[in-house]
């Protein structure tokens, strides 16, 4: 009879813990509290009662507050800890769309996108080059003949300069560049097999069908072979893909909006290009 009588009283007295926890453990705290008292009447708590949702609480807190002042108004009830764990689920939901919202980077002035946007800007205007000489081979081999005024010798020499240039650029990014960036990103970081980065594996790939137009077009300047536009097609073909996605995926992943994630303007200012 003594508990009984005790029980609302105390559990009432517990309220007085649902301000100091105004943050994300604000419900589940207040709640384990109650369950105490309840559980246990013979421990003490001063007497005093929440009258209001605290206003400094954003929104979605005091949503939460208010639930956890309702749950406990029925002082002769003992709150549960499915209840509990409800409300706190309620709170935990709501906080993390906040703070997903609360990660959205702010949009860039002219002056830092520029600073942020240089890297692919650099990489962008060798990439043209590279498409340019590309697409001349590729013309040439799906339209069937060399463009205009351009001797056999020529065009030959044009197709082996793309190959060096290429390789000679991608030799620098992977000495020079990528492990620089590879500090902070993992888009660049080295590694066996699989575990290289996309970009990385990229330029793998991109090296096989090299090797293979390469030796074509060597071939075809020392007059081991005639070049045959149908088979210049077939050496090209199968890393067309490759090559494309890799010219754009690496311009996009140095774009300034992909930097600002990993560097500040100032690091941004030092990198190597």
């Amino acid at each position: 009879m003594l508990l009984s009588q005790r029980l609302p009283r105390l559990v009432a007295s517990t309220l007085h813990l649902l301000p100091l926890f105004r943050q994300q453990q604000y419900s589940a705290v207040a709640f384990t509290a109650l369950n105490t008292a309840a559980t246990n009447p013979l421990s003490t708590c001063p007497a005093t009662t929440l009258t209001s949702t605290p206003s400094s609480l954003p929104k979605s807190r005091q949503a939460c507050a208010m639930s956890s002042s309702s749950a406990a108004a029925g002082a002769t009830e003992q709150p549960t800890l499915a209840g509990a764990a409800a409300v706190d689920s309620t709170c935990a939901a709501t906080t993390t769309k906040k703070e997903e919202v609360e990660e959205k980077l702010p949009p860039l002035l002219a002056a830092e996108f520029q600073v942020y946007n240089r890297m692919a800007e650099h990489m962008d205007l060798f990439h043209a080059h590279f498409r340019q000489s590309w697409n001349l081979l590729w013309n040439a081999a799906t339209g069937g003949k060399r463009p205009a005024g351009m001797s056999m010798r020529s065009f030959i020499l044009e197709g082996l300069q793309f190959l060096r240039y290429l390789t000679v650029h991608h030799d620098i990014e992977e000495t020079h560049i990528f492990p620089v960036l590879a500090k902070k990103m993992p888009e660049f970081k080295a590694g066996r097999g699989n575990g290289a980065a996309e970009l990385l594996k990229q330029h793998k790939e991109i090296h096989k069908g090299m090797e293979m137009l390469e030796e074509y077009l060597t071939a075809c300047r020392s007059g081991e072979a005639d070049l045959e536009m149908r088979v210049l097609k077939t050496k090209m073909e199968p890393w067309a893909d490759v090559l494309w996605t890799h010219l754009d995926q690496e311009v996009k992943t140095l774009g300034a909006e992909n930097m600002r994630k990993y560097w500040t303007p100032d690091e941004m200012k030092r990198l190597p290009m």
